[in-house]
């Protein structure tokens, strides 16, 4: 397998809006192989979610484990956040713009209806860090990146910052 490359904001494909998938396509090889060379790509990044667009593939779909022995890989295929419940405050990153964190508000509780890396549909309540998480790459999915959470300024500087950190590089 190989690591896919993850795009870097300010990139404008990383706006753009992912279309749903076959379900038909789920249990290809082809889809198969591309959800665990996302999921390696996240592990290696390291990362705790990963969304298709992230990788140029603007399909709705996602790879999330938020365990601390990455031993609990879920895949979320065309999934639609159903309930949402409470606020919580979280300190976010994103692969996608690599060494910057900020605080973000997202629902504490959600409800979630996808399908499974089998193809078969499944809902999930989700709280904590695994809701902050399905939030964040379902953004993804949607063309917004926490960045855009921030005021304009602090995006700015978020922009001066990636563009001087790759000159350095």
């Amino acid at each position: 397998m190989a690591l896919l490359p993850i795009l870097e904001f300010p990139d404008p494909r990383l706006r753009t809006r992912a279309l749903d998938v076959d379900p038909a396509r789920v249990p290809e090889p082809a889809f198969q192989q591309l959800l665990d060379e996302m999921f390696e790509t996240m592990y290696a990044a390291p990362g705790i979610g990963l969304a298709a667009s992230q990788v140029d593939v603007h399909q709705r779909f996602m790879v999330i484990d938020v365990s601390e022995e990455c031993d609990d890989p879920r895949v979320f295929i065309n999934p639609r956040i159903t309930r949402r419940d409470g606020e919580q405050v979280h300190q976010e990153g994103c692969l996608s713009v690599p060494g910057i964190f900020a605080d973000v508000t997202r629902s504490e509780r959600i409800t979630v209806e996808a399908l499974g890396r089998d193809g078969q549909p499944f809902s999930l309540e989700a709280d904590g860090l695994l809701a902050v998480c399905v939030q964040h790459e379902m953004d993804h999915l949607e063309g917004k990146l926490f960045v855009d959470y921030l005021s304009p300024l602090k995006r700015e500087m978020v922009r001066k910052k990636l563009a001087k950190a790759r000159r350095a590089a």
